[in-house]
């Protein structure tokens, strides 16, 4: 196992770890997996599957409650709002 940095491997320890099955949600056409990350309560990470680039997006709620089907659709939405049409990133 090489001891030297790998451009492109993030170490065992630094990997993001989740809790549970992902939620997969169709926003306005779009599909999205939510997973809640492991020891970070209220704590989400949101990946655009249907999106013209891998990317996505993450959210904390300062209470560390845990959200509902609604809430992260709305999460959802608010995001694509912001996104470029041109250049499918979030628009400058």
């Amino acid at each position: 196992m090489p001891t030297e940095p790998q451009p492109g491997v993030v170490p065992e320890h630094l990997r993001i770890r989740y809790h549970g099955d992902p939620v997969l949600l169709t926003v306005d056409g779009q599909d999205f997996r939510v997973r809640v990350r492991a020891g970070e309560p209220g704590t989400y990470d949101f990946d655009w599957l249907s999106g013209p680039h891998e990317y996505g997006f993450g959210l904390s709620g300062s209470d560390r409650s845990p959200m509902s089907v609604a809430e992260m659709e709305g999460a959802i939405r608010e995001f694509l709002r912001q996104i470029d049409p041109t250049t499918g990133y979030l628009a400058d």
